[in-house]
């Protein structure tokens, strides 16, 4: 389990099959053993070994790379990185599991302010979930969303999570991977 607060950025050094590997700041690194659960750009995945260095390599499947934009990844392209939740983490963000809905397309940017706004697509299936105010990953960034239209939404980004985010390399045409909120998924199923 994750929160959306992304502490490190990483960027694709090679893509070997379903092998991927990551440079990333050592500090990050140490914290990572054989196994260990790593959100990149919100997919939740696991460390093939003991990082070397600044590098980490993760297996992704067949069903990942369709469901997600891993697949279409490129040398060098910056991803978001977070280590999952312990009991000593605040849960700054909100509840994310890494298990990614799907993907959504960036409609429009524009600056307001500090802040920027981005419009996103959203696929049919998942609109009942994003409500205004409520929560949404982005990239696995835990966003508020400011207001919803009937295919896309649209969330505010402030200096911080500019800066510290992929975000700052996106433009309009480029895909991010979505989590809807998980509480909304399971409060609709135990409705029905």
């Amino acid at each position: 389990m994750f929160t959306g607060i992304i502490t490190h950025l990483g960027k694709l050094t090679k893509k070997e099959g379903s092998v991927l590997t990551f440079n990333t700041d050592r500090n990050f690194c140490k914290k990572i053993k054989k196994g260990t659960s790593i959100a990149i750009n919100g997919v939740c995945l696991t460390a093939l070994n003991k990082p070397t260095g600044n590098y980490f390599s993760v297996e992704v499947m067949p069903e990942t790379l369709d469901k997600t934009m891993l697949g279409q990844l490129t040398k060098d392209d910056s991803v978001n990185l977070e280590l999952p939740l312990t009991p000593q983490t605040y849960l700054s963000g909100h509840i994310i599991q890494g298990h990614v809905d799907g993907t959504s397309k960036l409609l429009d940017f524009k600056i307001r302010d500090n802040s920027r706004l981005l419009k996103f697509s959203t696929l049919p299936a998942l609109a009942r979930y994003i409500v205004p105010k409520g929560a949404v990953a982005l990239n696995g960034i835990s966003l508020t969303v400011i207001e919803t239209e009937k295919d896309c939404f649209t969330v505010g980004i402030i200096p911080h999570t500019w800066n510290n985010t992929m975000l700052k390399t996106i433009k309009p045409g480029d895909f991010v991977n979505i989590e809807v909120d998980i509480l909304a998924k399971y409060l609709e199923r135990l409705l029905k």
